[in-house]
C-alpha cells in the first residue's frame, strides 16, 4: 500500500520546512526508520525518517524548497504499484474559507492579472505576491512544485518587472527561523504586560575568579556561564521568580532551566541547560559549550531548546552597554546582560578605576511585582559581587 511522506510539524511552532537535502532518490529501496532527507525547521536542520518500506516512488519537493506542514513532499509504494490516486490527492482544490455566517469569503482580485484568475491557478502564497510584485501573469508561468505547483523559484526564473517603489532595494525571504521569532515575538511583546528593573553591578571580583580559576583549575567560564550560575543561586533561593502564568494559576517549576540565547546569522536560538540548581559552575561550562556549538551548526534536538523557565541574554561582547530582553511565554523574566565596563568608581580614598555590568530584568506582570524581582536582582547582584559562592560544592 502507497505511503504518503508529508511535511512534518516537527515543532510546535513549526508551520512550514525546507528541503534542504535529500538522502534517498527516487527508485532507491527505503526501510522504515531510514533517513529520508534533512528538513530545516524554524530552529535546526533534522532528519526525516521514512514510516514505512518499499521504494521512494516519487520525490515531489526540490532540493531548497519550502513547504506547508502537511503538504505531500514523497511517495513510497511497492515498485509495480499505481500512485496515481495519492498524487491525485495533491491536485484537489481547498476547501472555500467561511466567513462567521457561514458564507464563502470571496478572494481578493489580483493586482496582476484580472479578478479571479490568480485563483484558477495553482500556486503557494509568496508566488502570488511575488508576481503580483513583478507584474507576472501566473498563468503564463509553469510550476516546478507538487501538481504543477507555481513556487516563488518559478516566478524568479520569470522574471518581470519590479515595481517602482522597491527600485534600488532587494527584498530577502525570510528564514524559517526568522519567520518563528516574528511570531513568538508578536506573540509575547503584545499581550505580556512586561516590567523592567536595571541594576549596575560591580564585575571586579567576578573577572579575578574567572582569571584564577584558568590558571589553578584548567578551566574558563564564559561570563555567560557565571551569569548562569548567579542566575540560578537566586531562582534557588527566589524560587517565585521561577514560575509561569497559566491563566488562572501560577506554576511553580520544581527545576531551574536556564536558557541562552544564542545568535545565528539568520536568527536565534535559545538551547536550555536543565536542572541549573545542582550544576556546579564547571557543568554549566562544559554542557553550555556543547549546546551552543550544536545551536550553531543548527542540531539541537526539540527538547534542548524547549521548556526554559529563566533566560539569559548576553550582547555584552558586542560592547551593548544595556539593553531589555522581551520574555518567551511561558517564563515569567528574562535578565538581559551588557558589557562589563571600565569606569570611575567613588569611594573612601578618593576616585579609582572599577569595572562595572548593567544588567535589565524583564517580568511578566500578570506573575510577578516588582517587589519580588527587585529582591532576586539585589541577590544576584550581591553573588555576583562576592563570586566565591560561585564555586562552593
Amino acid at each position: 500500500m502507497a505511503s504518503r511522506v508529508v511535511m512534518p510539524k516537527l515543532t510546535d511552532t513549526m508551520e512550514e520546512g525546507v528541503v534542504v537535502k535529500w538522502k534517498k532518490r527516487e527508485g532507491e529501496v527505503v526501510g522504515s526508520g531510514d533517513v529520508l532527507a534533512e528538513i530545516e525547521t524554524d530552529k535546526a536542520v533534522m532528519d526525516l525518517e521514512a514510516f514505512a518500506s518499499g521504494t521512494l516512488r516519487r520525490v515531489l519537493v526540490r532540493e531548497g524548497t519550502t513547504v506547508k506542514a502537511g503538504e505531500l513532499i514523497a511517495v513510497i509504494a511497492d515498485p509495480d504499484e499505481d500512485i496515481a490516486p495519492v498524487l491525485a490527492e495533491t491536485m484537489s482544490p481547498a476547501p472555500a474559507l467561511k466567513s462567521n455566517q457561514g458564507r464563502p469569503t470571496p478572494p481578493a482580485p489580483a493586482a496582476a492579472q484580472p479578478a479571479g484568475e490568480e485563483d484558477r491557478v495553482k500556486a503557494s502564497p509568496r508566488a502570488k505576491a511575488l508576481a503580483r510584485e513583478r507584474g507576472i501573469n501566473l498563468a503564463s508561468v509553469t510550476g516546478s512544485g507538487p501538481g504543477g505547483r507555481i513556487v516563488e523559484e518559478d516566478i524568479l526564473k520569470a522574471g518581470g518587472t519590479v515595481s517602482p517603489r522597491t527600485t534600488g532595494a532587494t527584498d530577502r525571504p525570510l528564514s524559517q527561523m526568522r519567520k518563528a521569532i516574528a511570531r513568538t515575538t508578536t506573540q509575547s511583546k503584545a499581550p505580556v504586560p512586561h516590567f523592567y528593573l536595571t541594576a549596575e553591578i560591580a564585575m571586579d571580583e567576578t573577572e579575578q575568579l574567572r582569571t584564577q580559576l584558568k590558571q589553578t583549575r584548567r578551566f574558563h567560564p564564559s561570563l555567560t556561564d557565571v551569569i548562569v550560575k548567579a542566575a540560578a543561586m537566586a531562582l534557588t533561593r527566589h524560587p517565585e521568580i521561577n514560575v509561569s502564568y497559566i491563566g488562572d494559576a501560577l506554576r511553580q517549576h520544581g527545576s531551574i532551566d536556564i536558557g541562552i540565547a544564542v545568535g545565528l546569522d539568520d536568527g536565534l536560538i535559545v538551547p536550555v541547560l536543565r536542572d541549573c540548581g545542582s550544576k556546579t559552575l564547571e557543568q554549566i561550562s562544559t554542557e553550555a559549550r556543547a549546546l551552543i556549538e550544536r545551536a550553531r551548526t543548527k542540531r539541537l534536538q526539540p527538547h534542548e531548546y524547549t521548556g526554559a523557565t529563566f533566560s539569559v541574554s548576553n550582547l555584552g561582547m558586542f560592547e551593548v552597554d544595556n539593553f531589555i530582553a522581551v520574555i518567551m511565554p511561558p517564563e515569567a523574566a528574562t535578565i538581559a546582560v551588557g558589557a562589563v565596563r571600565d569606569v570611575p568608581v567613588v569611594g573612601p580614598d578618593g576616585v579609582k578605576p572599577g569595572r562595572r555590568m548593567t544588567v535589565t530584568l524583564s517580568c511578566d506582570h500578570r506573575a510577578l511585582d516588582g517587589v519580588q524581582g527587585a529582591k532576586f536582582l539585589k541577590e544576584f547582584k550581591r553573588i555576583l559581587e562576592h563570586p566565591q559562592e560561585l564555586i562552593k560544592p
